[in-house]
């Protein structure tokens, strides 16, 4: 067995690494012709190339959307058909008209700048940007206020940068990237908002401007601190100082308290919020140089690589969140500078020098079947599970049209027949197969009764039929709401059909393709193009966000990261199924730095110094975690109900989830942590299994016992899951590699 596993190791290494991550073009309406099926047992996968995918580009330029030319519309188009949604906002209002011919980003890290009036701030790391209008932009250095149940962060204006002249116009998003976006705040005045730069920059655009600086603070010390007049330090009687850096001699007069006048500036000038004395001689070297635009390139399996366009002179220098700090690779030329740093709600945003970075990640392998099979002992028991939840499947059929319910209800299915391959019962997996076909296929073909898939391009993406009209709908999928996880389940189970009925696969990789390109896609945003670049993954935080297109004060916003990595490790079995090594490498890497950030801001751990110590000590999981937020409480349950916060960081139990939870001794905290929550009246069934699924992971046998007493599931799971899940794990802490007892691995000549 151990063999084995060192043989798959090797596989997947090549799999992964044998090509660079694709960037993904429309899928072609016409599926390719079909082929010849593959002979019993039909479990190997499909290999013709995936529809509508161009070969790897070389490496790009520094695209910056809205600075370069227009490329030409590419050939081909999405495959669901197109349809007005009455419940998106209009994107014209806020977007340069330059940028409309392109899909658009519904889940970026500046929404709230194009949703409603445009005035609700935006958190860049180390700053609060808002835009409330009349040619200012206000910029904030965020306080806390925590207790036991959240930890968030306040807006105050602490510094508001315009032009005394005012306007009546919107701001306008001139441009954007992964990781800055260009705002034209007036028609005179332009801020070049980079993640996590110590610098918020305004830049004139048309000859001198009139410059207004104010505050909700009063300032009791404005001073040039150089005889040119470049640099100011500004102290408040809120006991900040902020220091004004400008390009040319800038004139500062006290104009009242709380404002203060410069005319005739042209520029650029460039604030910083001084935490500590110690950090301005720091602030002073790197002044001069700024960035004006971002790129964060995922050419390699499990790295990502940013590179900054920078104008002025001299090194550039950011700040790294502590994922940053664990990922930034030794050999990228950069310094770290441990002692320049700023407080966030994230952790300390910590100085790094230099215009490019280099992230990389462990692996994590997409595989069908638990890496070290199903002990001996207990395939007989998961076995008769099994087939008491196939025969299940003719008696229950799916009910709901909600996306997201009935998607968890088909990837429920799916997964008995990837458990029957693995316990050696392939008479189970044609009713499997059958159940699959009769309820995936509508969705596909849009004869489904009730809902369905459109696109919508207005925006650029997929709605639902409900949605259309009902922004709450579906979860709010309509609106792009939570798309990674309702579309994820539905790829499960397509990646799973698809594997074992290669036939149906190649007749639906056209629609399969265009599922995990609305969340998927790595191309720029072109003209013509038909979904936005990784609609819900955030190339800064390292993780996705589920807000869709609805105004937040706190900022964008995500509860489940185990139904995120969920998505992604199903897309990359999407490409398992079609021998789309591209597709595989991607979602395997999105899927590893998901996890990671799970583990790192959702996962809780005491003492580690992230959150505060009430709110640290009170959990061990986050319920809703916001751009500037923590929240105890979760979307549908109260905080005390532990079971659901623990639950809803695990759902759906897979392979992966593994991978999610690698820490025994966190686990055991977290299960010790929820427990008592079980004791309370009307704890529901299925998320007392989820529990159990975990303690599995230190005390198998008690989870065994107590998951046979369970009288129900969650409608997404399965006993015959739930025993799958337990047998496979090591029947002691440290039994890794399942020392101790025989392993059932009748799989593994078909699964790779």
């Amino acid at each position: 067995m151990r063999k084995w596993t060192k043989k798959l190791g090797h596989t997947l290494s090549r799999l992964l690494t044998s090509k660079p991550p694709f960037a993904f073009s429309r899928p072609r309406p016409t599926p390719p012709a079909p082929l010849r099926p593959p002979p019993s047992p039909p479990v190997s996968s499909i290999q013709p190339q995936p529809p509508g995918l161009p070969p790897f580009p070389a490496a790009p330029t520094m695209p910056h959307h809205g600075s370069h030319r227009r490329p030409a519309p590419a050939p081909g188009g999405h495959v669901f058909p197109r349809a007005a949604s009455t419940v998106l906002p209009d994107p014209s209002r806020f977007f340069a008209p330059e940028l409309l011919a392109a899909p658009l980003p519904t889940n970026s890290f500046f929404q709230n700048f194009v949703l409603k009036n445009g005035d609700q701030p935006e958190y860049l790391h180390p700053y609060s940007v808002r835009s409330p209008g009349g040619a200012a932009l206000d910029v904030c250095y965020p306080s806390r206020n925590h207790s036991p149940s959240f930890d968030i962060q306040t807006f105050v204006a602490d510094l508001t940068v315009a032009d005394a002249a005012g306007g009546a116009e919107r701001h306008r998003i001139a441009a954007f990237d992964d990781l800055s976006v260009t705002l034209d705040v007036s028609p005179t005045l332009r801020a070049h908002l980079v993640r996590g730069c110590p610098y918020v920059t305004v830049v004139t655009t048309t000859g001198p401007v009139d410059v207004s600086v104010a505050s909700v603070h009063a300032f009791v010390d404005v001073a040039a601190c150089d005889g040119a007049g470049t640099k100011w330090r500004l102290g408040m009687n809120s006991g900040q100082t902020f220091l004004l850096y400008a390009s040319a001699p800038i004139h500062l007069a006290q104009a009242g308290t709380t404002r203060l006048s410069a005319p005739g500036f042209a520029g650029a000038i460039r604030v910083a919020y001084l935490p500590d004395a110690s950090m301005e001689p720091v602030l002073d070297r790197y002044s001069g140089c700024f960035p004006t635009a971002g790129d964060a390139a995922l050419h390699r399996p499990f790295c990502v690589d940013y590179s900054w366009r920078k104008a002025g002179h001299g090194e550039l220098l950011m700040l790294a969140h502590p994922l940053h700090l664990r990922l930034l690779s030794d050999d990228c030329g950069v310094r770290v500078l441990d002692d320049f740093r700023y407080r966030s709600i994230d952790g300390d945003l910590v100085g790094v020098v230099g215009d490019s970075w280099a992230l990389r990640a462990d692996p994590v392998s997409p595989t069908w079947h638990s890496t070290r099979g199903v002990s001996e002992d207990g395939v007989a028991e998961v076995a008769a599970a099994l087939r008491a939840d196939v025969a299940g499947l003719a008696s229950a059929p799916i009910t709901t049209t909600s996306s997201y319910f009935y998607g968890k209800a088909v990837a429920r299915a799916a997964r008995l027949a990837l458990i029957a391959e693995e316990v050696g019962c392939p008479d189970a997996i044609p009713a499997v197969q059958s159940f699959l076909r009769a309820t995936v296929t509508p969705w596909l073909d849009g004869s489904f009764q009730g809902n369905g898939f459109f696109y919508d391009a207005k925006w650029g993406g997929l709605v639902t039929l409900q949605g259309l009209r009902d922004s709450g709908a579906d979860f709010g999928f309509g609106i792009y709401n939570d798309h990674h996880y309702h579309l994820g389940y539905f790829l499960y189970a397509i990646a799973v059909l698809a594997k074992i009925d290669p036939c149906w696969g190649r007749k639906y990789m056209p629609q399969a393709y265009s599922m995990v390109a609305d969340f998927m896609t790595l191309s720029r945003n072109r003209a013509g193009g038909s979904f936005t670049r990784l609609r819900m993954f955030d190339l800064w935080k390292l993780h996705s966000w589920a807000g869709g297109l609805t105004e937040f004060a706190d900022g964008r916003n995500q509860e489940s990261t185990s139904e995120a990595v969920n998505a992604y490790y199903s897309a990359a079995l999407v490409g398992l199924s079609y021998g789309d090594t591209h597709l595989v490498s991607l979602g395997a890497t999105l899927t590893a730095l998901e996890a990671l950030a799970a583990q790192t801001w959702w996962h809780v751990r005491a003492g580690e110094g992230i959150y505060e110590e009430d709110f640290a000590a009170a959990n061990r999981v986050v319920g809703v975690l916001w751009a500037n937020k923590r929240d105890s409480g979760l979307w549908f349950a109260p905080p005390e109900w532990k079971e659901c916060r623990l639950g809803i960081q695990l759902l759906p139990v897979l392979p992966i989830s593994e991978a999610l939870f690698p820490d025994v001794a966190f686990v055991r905290d977290l299960v010790a942590w929820t427990e008592p929550a079980l004791a309370r009246d009307g704890v529901g069934e299925g998320w007392k299994g989820f529990v159990y699924a975990l303690e599995g992971i230190y005390d198998r046998e008690a989870a065994l016992a107590k998951t046979r007493a369970l009288t129900g599931h969650d409608d997404g799971n399965s006993l015959a899951n739930l025993l799958w899940w337990l047998h496979s794990r090591g029947s002691v802490v440290g039994d890794g590699d399942g020392a101790g007892f025989g392993r059932c691995c009748w799989y593994r000549q078909y699964c790779h």
